[in-house]
């Protein structure tokens, strides 16, 4: 049998949201060699040495020069899995992918449309796979949705209406989520892009005006707040985002159409079927997916077409910008 190495994996960024990939990664046969990672924060990079010695495996060395990790481990990479704040998404993403890695890279993709139009690009120029992990898509229920609209057996599109609700802002206070400069927005930009995915993946064409009204609630980003869209066939969209919520986190949406509605989160944890006639819905539960570092190698292999690719992370920040030009016009729809 032949025997196959590990893909050997840069982490650009050890803070908690990488650190929860690596124990999701950890049972795997295919755990990946990870060679060096890039932090700057010390402490960080501590928590992420002290999972790997717990687990026995090598402990990387740090180098948060990404521009000198890239030169000195040239030819010693594979692969880039970048969790960051979303200010460096898009200068990181590039240097890695004209560094002939694939990158695996957390959302929201960019800050903006300019940014995302680059990652194409530069995807596109240099041929390597760049895969967004947006929960939604990578789900195995709301592909099963997907395939339900695609087959026409949903019918027509008449509307979608989503809500999104956490207790984001308190805990986020003198975080980098605080800071636009490096978060890009607040809770409609940060949490908030898992519904817009999600919501686009059920309507499945593209936004085509909006109208939003946004509220910081005192605090230095938009913490809550109101969308309607028409999408191009004439379909009504909602989505409300509560950043301000008094307990966890929660979603609800629901997708009309002429034959079925789909019930769902955002995230593709649960997910429903109620077709003409039906009084219940019938739960909608394929075989669970596998995490986002497995469909990521399934990608590279061409074993599986990219369920999160950069067009992906374009629609959302297509909307973004609209949402915010919309606000500041006082509700006003523009264009998207």
């Amino acid at each position: 049998m032949t025997q196959v190495s590990p893909v050997r994996v840069a982490m650009i960024g050890c803070g908690g949201f990488a650190r929860n990939h690596l124990r999701r990664m950890l049972p795997l046969p295919s755990f990946p060699l990870i060679p060096v990672v890039s932090e700057p924060s010390p402490a960080a990079y501590a928590e992420l040495v002290r999972l790997l010695e717990e687990a026995g495996l090598p402990l990387p060395p740090n180098q948060p020069d990404l521009s000198k990790l890239l030169k000195d481990y040239s030819g010693q990479l594979d692969t880039a899995f970048i969790i960051t704040p979303h200010a460096c998404h898009h200068d990181q993403t590039v240097a890695c992918l004209e560094a002939r890695l694939d990158v695996l890279l957390e959302k929201p993709m960019t800050m903006n449309v300019r940014e995302a139009l680059s990652l194409i690009e530069t995807r596109d120029r240099t041929g390597r796979t760049l895969m967004v992990a947006f929960p939604a898509s990578l789900s195995a229920r709301y592909r099963a949705a997907i395939a339900l609209r695609q087959s026409g057996e949903l019918g027509r599109l008449m509307g979608i209406s989503g809500t999104l609700w956490e207790h984001w802002a308190p805990p986020n206070v003198g975080t980098w989520r605080m800071q636009p400069e490096i978060s890009g927005g607040g809770y409609l930009f940060d949490a908030g892009a898992h519904l817009v995915n999600a919501v686009a993946e059920l309507a499945g064409e593209e936004f085509a005006e909006c109208a939003a009204w946004v509220d910081n609630t005192g605090r230095p980003v938009e913490t809550r707040g109101t969308v309607m869209c028409r999408t191009t066939s004439g379909a009504f969209i909602t989505m409300h985002f509560m950043g301000e919520a008094a307990h966890t986190v929660g979603a609800d949406v629901h997708a009309f159409y002429s034959e079925a509605t789909i019930h769902a989160d955002a995230w593709g944890r649960r997910m429903a079927i109620q077709r003409c006639g039906e009084k219940t819905p019938t739960p909608l539960d394929p075989p669970d997916a596998p995490i986002p570092w497995e469909q990521f190698l399934a990608v590279r292999a061409g074993e599986l077409p990219n369920p999160g690719p950069a067009e992906n992370g374009l629609r959302v920040v297509r909307l973004w910008e609209a949402i915010n030009a919309s606000a500041a016009a006082g509700g006003k729809p523009v264009r998207v």
